[in-house]
């Protein structure tokens, strides 16, 4: 039977494992889990966490800082060196969190390098990733992967502000339109996460874009769509500009993060059909993405990025290892 939920991990073996949270929800708690699961499989030293009042404590979905310094966050030396020389050549007003890119297990941030750092490594593997999680573009050809990208930040013409995109694929297709595939990648974040005051760019670039229903709506300046609006916003106006002939959003999460899922449903809710000149938008699972990296690419990485982040079974197993010896009679 397909799983539609994850479990709610007993706190006993949170505990045990060092990653009891009180603020985790049902599923980052599960993902912590088994980021430790990962971190002790591989024989990696635990972490710290260091809270706001100064006091520090081991965390298992943590590295340390030495061994993060090694790029054991990645799950090749040529992924940790590909992160390595984009984070050096990041572009201009890029936000990086280092602590995020080199010691934090769960965080989305190296997964973004874990999952999509082969198809920039290899151009030909990238384009037939591409093209199984967009059917739509069987004649596309990947030109370029770029990270943390924006079209140009605080432009006018733009959206005015920061916002950029976890990574973009740029393709050309056979009749010559170049076009793109802007990604935002969630692994245990809901997309509640995130509120920024909005300048008064979006107020007139909303409607002017005609993506939404109502391009006043309430819902799309607040988390949990505020994020997704406006990284939409941003392709479209980047087609606008006309940087690109054509254009697409997608956000990529595991199938069982039910809040971010149910908030790609809720953003969608507000969209129209979008024209041959505006930007689409989709969801893609990371279960998905890792299953087309495994069928076009190294079989033996998916397997091993699929291990670390979407293997739940590895959660049941240490459940049911756990269960509480009173109970046994």
């Amino acid at each position: 039977m397909k799983r539609t939920h994850l479990p709610l991990v007993p706190a006993e073996v949170l505990r045990r494992h060092r990653v009891l949270e009180s603020f985790d929800n049902r599923f980052r708690a599960a993902a912590r889990l088994l980021q430790a699961l990962w971190r002790a499989e591989n024989e990696i030293p635990i972490g710290t966490h260091a809270a706001a009042d100064g006091t520090s404590r081991k965390l298992g979905s943590r590295i340390s800082s030495t061994v993060g310094a090694s790029g054991r966050n990645f799950m090749t030396p040529e992924i940790a060196r590909l992160a390595w020389r984009e984070h050096a050549y990041r572009e201009p007003g890029a936000m990086v969190d280092e602590e995020r890119l080199w010691t934090n297990l769960l965080s989305s941030h190296p997964l973004v390098f874990n999952a999509l750092g082969p198809l920039r490594l290899d151009l030909s593997l990238a384009t037939k990733v591409l093209r199984a999680i967009c059917p739509d573009l069987g004649d596309a050809d990947v030109q370029s992967v770029a990270f943390e990208h924006s079209p140009g930040r605080r432009v006018p013409d733009l959206t005015g502000d920061r916002t950029a995109w976890d990574a973009v694929i740029i393709y050309v297709r056979g009749t010559g339109k170049i076009g793109f595939v802007a990604i935002e990648l969630k692994y245990s974040e809901s997309a509640w996460e995130q509120q920024k005051e909005l300048r008064e760019r979006y107020a007139e670039l909303m409607p002017a874009t005609g993506l939404y229903i109502d391009p006043t709506a309430a819902a799309l300046r607040k988390p949990p769509l505020q994020q997704f609006m406006r990284e939409h916003v941003l392709a479209q106006a980047s087609i606008m500009r006309g940087d690109f002939t054509e254009g697409r959003f997608i956000v990529i999460a595991p199938e069982l993060n039910l809040p971010a899922q149910d908030a790609c449903r809720r953003y969608a809710s507000h969209l129209v059909t979008p024209t041959d000149q505006q930007a689409g938008f989709a969801t893609v699972m990371l279960e998905g993405f890792i299953a087309a990296l495994g069928e076009h690419g190294d079989a033996g990485y998916a397997d091993a990025l699929f291990r670390r982040y979407c293997d739940w079974s590895l959660v049941d197993d240490e459940i049911e290892a756990n269960f509480p010896a009173k109970l046994a009679g």
